[in-house]
């Protein structure tokens, strides 16, 4: 729900409270589902899990459940396991359309893995929803071993580390996803060697004397905005430089696809700081 939200709100058109636009909000709702979701539900899980190993309590189902709209009683425990296999079933569904759009992402941008793409992508909403799904298939698989090994030898002590192990599971990828977010909520810029073929666009342009300094930074999902302060050659006019302007913030826009933005500034002199043309 907090990534629909997050869906939602971010595309919302800019105004004037808001000038960059609401990009930023998926950033934001995308860290409220990691301390919150994974978060707080891996701390209750590791409770449980605690609290199983020091007082010997189990979440086996005990005695026998009907069926619905039948006079079938089966053990309690195969409850759990078809909510288990069920739960399993839906979230890999999920998990394989999440890993799919992950590894659009990664080729697109020729990153080398999964970890690369967790570390560089904006795209947190596809990233929070691909993590999601793979600690959740991840945990109802421990779940599933701790409960059967529980149900073989009577020793609730499996059903309990099952337990911890999710929640560790689950507040380790809390504070990873947090991270991630937070980059992105303080302002991140390009990486590096994206920012790099930016300022080479700049150098080489013709008329650009001096690329003096140039600034990038994420406002939403693959939304950068892009600032240059530019020395231009001391012969051409004001004419000139004008018309250039919109053609080389035109080039920086084609050169990097996350380019939403650009914003040049003419600098009449630039004694220190210049990056010569290259």
């Amino acid at each position: 729900m907090f990534l629909l939200v997050g869906i939602w709100f971010g595309n919302r058109e800019a105004d004037r409270d808001h000038p960059f636009g609401h990009g930023k909000a998926q950033f934001f709702y995308s860290f409220l589902v990691s301390v919150l979701l994974f978060g707080i539900a891996g701390y209750a899980s590791a409770r449980e899990g605690y609290d199983a190993l020091t007082h010997g309590e189990t979440h086996l189902a005990a005695g026998t459940a009907t069926v619905p709209l039948t006079h079938v009683s089966v053990p309690g425990a195969w409850v759990s396991y078809g909510v288990l296999v069920g739960a399993i079933g839906f979230e890999g569904y999920a998990w394989r359309k999440a890993y799919r759009e992950i590894s659009r992402i990664k080729r697109e941008h020729d990153w080398s893995g999964l970890v690369e793409t967790f570390e560089k992508t904006s795209q947190v909403t596809t990233l929070t929803a691909f993590t999601e799904d793979s600690v959740s298939i991840t945990g109802l698989v421990v779940a599933l071993v701790g409960l059967a090994a529980t149900q073989l030898t009577h020793d609730p002590v499996y059903d309990g580390v099952a337990a911890l192990v999710i929640g560790v599971l689950l507040m380790g990828f809390a504070l990873a996803l947090a991270w991630q977010n937070k980059r992105l909520l303080l302002g991140e810029s390009l990486p590096a060697d994206e920012e790099a073929e930016l300022r080479a666009v700049v150098g080489n342009f013709e008329g650009v004397a001096a690329l003096r300094d140039l600034r990038s930074v994420y406002f939403g999902q693959e939304h950068v905005v892009v600032t240059a302060d530019v020395r231009f050659d001391a012969d051409m006019t004001a004419e000139e430089v004008a018309e250039a302007i919109p053609e080389l913030e035109a080039a920086l826009r084609g050169t990097n696809g996350k380019v939403a933005e650009v914003y040049v500034e003419p600098e009449a002199h630039a004694p220190t700081r210049d990056y010569p043309a290259v």
